[in-house]
């Protein structure tokens, strides 16, 4: 069982999404599809929901989404501008009219304050 107060979020969010006439897609790393999985917790949420990509590794964000490997080994997985190139990749790559990207370190070990966690959103123009 999902959280109450993510659950609430999401709702909101496909809420907020429906009466914009949005669509939205997910491209996930550290939270391994949480965001998709709240979305589709909320009947009725496949009249905005696309679809979500989970790329836990270096190789999936580049093979699924067209992040450049050398972006990451410059700016690091747990960046802003992956997180960017990640919510562009997921716009290409769906039908969707947003995106929501979320990369970072989960769990206690390796994480430093700058690099903990990076999201951006992106829409399609």
């Amino acid at each position: 069982m999902l959280p109450e107060a993510l659950v609430d979020a999401a709702s909101a969010l496909l809420h907020a999404c429906r009466e914009a006439g949005l669509t939205v897609a997910t491209a996930e790393s550290c939270t391994g599809g949480l965001v998709a999985g709240c979305l589709t917790e909320i009947a009725g949420s496949s009249d905005v929901f696309d679809r979500g990509f989970v790329t836990y590794s270096n190789e999936a964000k580049s093979e699924l989404l067209g992040v450049p490997a050398p972006m990451i080994l410059r700016h690091g997985a747990v960046s802003e501008e992956v997180a960017k190139a990640m919510a562009i990749g997921a716009l290409a790559k769906s039908r969707a009219l947003m995106t929501i990207a979320v990369t970072g370190i989960a769990g206690p070990g390796g994480a430093t304050p700058a690099n903990r966690s990076a999201s951006s959103i992106s829409p399609r123009r």
